[in-house]
This record gives structure tokens, sequence and C-alpha cells, in this order.
């Protein structure tokens, strides 16, 4: 079976799910079960969400592979271990802690920081684009034929969370150690290195949520989810001619938050 949300899926001799089975299945239960194993660390498989870490960097497609698997084994399309979230709450705070100090920050505005970081950066924006998303594809990108599938909300989500993880780690790990010397400089090297950093840290974002759509068969014309990647390009050359410095604007931003 691949990884579809279908009403027809696991029936019985009448064509319909068992009430256990039903109940079992629902948006409610499925959300239950992962903020419960959310307490219990012994429970998550950290290994193998680091070994999804390491594959959106080098091989984006075996991971979505994983999630063919999850459907075919537990009927469902989002993660239901929220071990890659805690590893990714890990990697926000000690990015964070080193943009604070980078940018030489306090604790409380490093705590503000990391505050905005988490629930507005992270959070905040996953929820929205997640639901725009959602919307987007169950809208628009389901196939005519195959009315009976849907993409679930915490995939969507998911998608975002992939995608979110490599722009974290370039513009808040790998850049922290060019600002001071390279990037914030007012030379043409300064903000050709670091809108370069956030040309592939976006470009990086788009192809990984390309990737976790494409990869279910039921939706179709994926391929626009790449148009972005020309906006993307127009705007970095546009910088560059400008002299504009995202990084630099950015770091501006950021200590104005925590004002």
């Amino acid at each position: 079976m691949l990884p579809t949300t279908s009403v027809n899926s696991r029936s019985q001799g009448n064509g319909a799910l068992s009430p256990r089975d039903a109940a079992r299945h629902t948006a409610g239960a499925k959300r239950y079960k992962y903020l419960r194993r959310l307490f219990h660390f012994r429970q998550m498989d950290f290994e193998f969400a680091l070994w999804q870490m390491l594959y959106l960097f080098t091989s984006p497609q075996r991971v979505y592979r994983n999630f063919h698997y999850r459907k075919q084994t537990k009927d469902q399309w989002a993660r239901d271990d929220p071990a890659f979230l805690v590893l990714l709450s890990i990697w926000l705070c000690v990015s964070t802690v080193g943009f604070g100090f980078v940018l030489d920050m306090g604790f409380f505005e490093t705590l503000k920081l990391l505050l905005w970081v988490v629930f507005i950066d992270c959070v905040g924006v996953g929820l929205l684009i997640a639901t725009l998303m959602w919307f987007i594809s169950n809208k628009y990108l389901v196939k005519q034929q195959n009315r009976d599938f849907d993409v679930e909300w915490g995939y969507a989500f998911d998608v975002h969370l992939n995608a979110f993880y490599p722009l974290l780690v370039i513009l808040h790990f790998i850049q922290l150690f060019f600002i001071n010397y390279v990037i914030i400089s007012d030379s043409v090297i300064g903000y050709f290195v670091g809108n370069t950093l956030w040309l592939i840290a976006i470009g990086y974002y788009i192809y990984v949520t390309f990737l976790g759509y494409s990869a279910l068969p039921f939706l179709k014309n994926t391929a626009i989810l790449l148009y972005p990647f020309a906006l993307l390009i127009m705007l970095y050359l546009i910088s560059l001619a400008c002299g504009w410095n995202f990084t630099k604007m950015l770091c501006s931003f950021y200590k104005y938050r925590v004002k």
C-alpha cells in the first residue's frame, strides 16, 4: 500500500472500519499518541532521528521514502515519534545561544531571542506554512481520480520541519563563523558571502518541501512548488546589485526584538 489516507483503508468485509480501528486512526488519537510520547524519552528513537537529520543534507529523498514505509506499517503519514522535534529544539537552543554570543547579547537578551526563534520563527511560521500548504495541496494538487486521498496536516508540518532543519543549520550555525569577521563588514565580499548562504538555505527549504509533496503519488503538478526558485534567484541578484546585506538586516532585527 502506498502512503495515502484513504477512507477505504483497512476495511472489513462490509467495507467500513470497525469502531475500534476508526477511533484509533482519527487525527485526535494520533495527536494524543504523539504528545504522550513527548514525555517518554525512552520510547523515542533518537538514533533514527539523527539519521534523518544527516540524510536531509545528503539524500533527502531517502527520508521521504521512510514516510512511505510508515504509512504501510502504521497507517499514517506524519511522524509518530517526537524524537526529531526534540533534537530540532536542542539545535534551536544551541544555535540561538551561539547567535547571542556572536551578537554580544546578555543572558536575558539571549533568552528573549531564543523564545522568539522557537515560538515565532520555527513554530509560528511553521504552523502558518503547514496550514497554507495543507490547504493548497488538498484543494488544488490532489488528482481528480483520487478524491478519497488527502494530505494530513501533521505530514505538512513534518515537511516544514524537514525543510527548516537545513535552513537552521546554515543560517544559525555555519553562518556564525563568518558574521563578525566577514559578513557584517561593509565590503562586497561581506554581503556576497552572507546573501549566498541565504540563497543556499532558502533554496534547500524550497527543494526539501518540493520533495515532500512530490513523494505523494496522489498529488499532481507538484513541480509548481519549485517556481519560487526563480523569484529567489532574482532577489539574490538584485541584492548583490544593490548591496543589500540580508544577514546584517537579520542581526539588526534580532537586536531590536530583544530590547
